[in-house]
């Protein structure tokens, strides 16, 4: 029995979906256990181009059970619209997709009040998806939350009554129109009908999964570093995205995970506000050009930037990461040369970045060092050795500030462009 998590080790975007695609094949299930749909991972194999918001990437693994823990935050009609993508592409999701009936819900008043909240911040926004992310995260802290298993009782419509009363007097005040109890009510109880068919408590399912041996493969939402803890807060997002996420949001024990796997692009992207130490600030540079890239969930254009060592270090000592998929290297092919950030500087000190918060991070001096780029194509390389050596050597400079081997490199989006060590 393994147990494996798959984490971004960057802010997000660094290419979990792939990583999960491909090591899915040798697992029982396949879950995720954190976020919602303000995650976005692509997905691309014999089946076609996949952007997936909630179903577990690894679902496309013929023998693999899909898992959508309590922890995660659901979109009706964009789990709705998921499965049946995948079904009309030949991806058999019935009676291969279950979803804990402990998953909170996003409500319509969720994404209205995500939208109102960034308007009045104005310039202090936060960049946030307008997905109702935070929002729907903070009705579960503050007991306010909708689950499935309310709508197996009369809880669903005297929650949703209590909580629109109180809703719509913040919407109104905030210069939003107030919502339709009735029409919400009747839109919810169908979406319910719909998904009634995957929803089942995963408990029992997974502690007898443990113990009869079998393997599973854990997806993260988000990145290490949009972490409500230990991310760039307030620039973060509303979930643990580290690890030990896998326990409350599937119930999984901390002790069963014996493998972690950071997923590091060979540069930096970040979507949204906050710090971003090796940002490219020049937008019409030919490297801005070669970086550039277009989130999945959002179609915003992401900030790009070099690759910043000090971040990849900290991800893996924080979550015990014991390899790294490095994905996107042949993104770099061509440049002559690269920087990369090694550790930062602030008033002429050397500082870590669980040294500095978010503001502070903004003001440290990353420190550069400049290392031999490649010409060469390398999307048809399929071994180590197939790489050029300036490219061998970027891998291996990675391992060693980093303390973990990179057992995987991605040399292009399929699936099968991928190099396994």
């Amino acid at each position: 029995m393994t147990v494996t998590a798959v984490i971004g080790s960057q802010w997000g975007d660094e290419g979990k979906g792939k990583a999960v695609d491909y090591l899915a094949e040798r697992a029982d299930y396949v879950a995720r256990f954190n976020g919602g749909n303000n995650a976005g991972h692509t997905v691309i194999n014999e089946y076609g181009t996949f952007k997936i918001h909630l179903v577990p990437s690894g679902i496309f693994a013929k023998n693999a059970i899909g898992l959508i823990g309590g922890g995660v935050v659901i979109d009706p009609q964009v789990l709705i619209d998921e499965i049946k993508m995948l079904n009309a592409a030949n991806v058999q999701v019935d009676g291969r997709l279950w979803v804990s009936p402990r998953s909170h819900i996003i409500m319509p008043y969720h994404k209205v009040l995500d939208g109102l909240y960034e308007e009045a911040k104005g310039a202090g926004a936060t960049g946030t998806t307008r997905r109702g992310i935070g929002p729907v995260f903070a009705d579960k802290v503050s007991y306010n939350g909708i689950r499935w298993t309310d709508f197996t009782s009369k809880a669903f419509e005297e929650r949703l009554a209590l909580q629109l009363e109180v809703k719509n007097k913040i919407i109104v005040a905030l210069g939003g129109e107030a919502l339709s109890y009735e029409k919400i009510r009747d839109e919810y109880r169908g979406y319910y009908l719909q998904l009634k068919p995957y929803l089942k408590e995963l408990f029992s399912l997974v502690q007898d999964g443990l113990k009869s041996g079998k393997n599973f493969l854990l997806e993260q939402a988000m990145g290490t570093f949009l972490d409500t803890d230990w991310g760039t807060y307030p620039f973060v997002t509303a979930s643990t995205t580290i690890p030990s996420a896998a326990s409350a949001g599937l119930g999984i024990p901390p002790r069963y995970i014996s493998n972690i796997v950071g997923v590091t692009k060979a540069y930096t992207t970040r979507v949204g506000s906050g710090p971003l130490p090796t940002e490219i600030t020049d937008t019409k540079s030919a490297v801005y050009e070669q970086f550039g890239e277009v989130a999945a969930t959002t179609g915003r254009i992401r900030r790009v930037g070099w690759l910043d060592l000090e971040i990849v270090r900290t991800a893996v000592e924080l979550s015990g990461t014991t390899e790294l998929c490095l994905t996107k290297l042949d993104v770099l092919s061509g440049l002559e040369e690269l920087q990369v950030c090694t550790h930062y500087e602030l008033s002429c000190e050397r500082v870590r970045y669980a040294d500095v918060d978010s503001y502070g991070l903004e003001q440290v001096q990353p420190v550069y060092k400049t290392v031999a780029g490649w010409r060469e194509d390398i999307s048809q390389a399929r071994t180590f050795e197939e790489l050029p050596l300036n490219a061998q050597n970027y891998v291996t400079m990675i391992e060693e500030a980093a303390g973990a081997p990179v057992k995987w490199i991605g040399v292009g989006p399929e699936r099968e462009a991928t190099i396994r060590r």
